[in-house]
């Protein structure tokens, strides 16, 4: 797949809540710096920690707004809504970067407010 396609895909999969195939996206030894997890190597890790997703969002949703793709470099800003299983419901903007290789994303990082996401991080 090229940049673009595995992009596109990365958001299909993640508002449709196929986690693990959506972790089949990135590349074994797959970089993070995610904003509320901190740095992820490898996809194996990555997909442990996605099956508790569900535990902890009742419905999520992450819309692009604006794709820009470069080479093997991406970036997406797009918009959060999602609503915990507790209830409390969460709306952020958030910017990813990504690199793609070979088509599989080998680094990933993104940008927003963790404010929203107090509900979650239990503050």
């Amino acid at each position: 797949m090229e940049t673009r396609e595995v992009i596109t895909r990365y958001y299909e999969l993640a508002n449709a809540g196929d986690w693990d195939t959506w972790c089949d996206l990135f590349a074994p030894d797959q970089v993070m710096d995610e904003q509320l997890a901190g740095h992820v190597e490898g996809r194996e890790t990555l997909r442990g920690m996605m099956k508790g997703f569900p535990e902890t969002y009742a419905s999520f949703a992450n819309k692009p707004v604006h794709i820009v793709v470069e080479g093997e470099q991406a970036a997406v800003v797009s918009h959060i809504s999602a609503v915990t299983t507790g209830g409390a419901s969460i709306e952020a903007g958030v910017c990813n970067y990504f690199v793609v290789t070979d088509g599989l994303i080998t680094y990933m990082s993104n940008f927003h407010d963790s404010v929203p996401f107090a509900p979650i991080l239990g503050k």
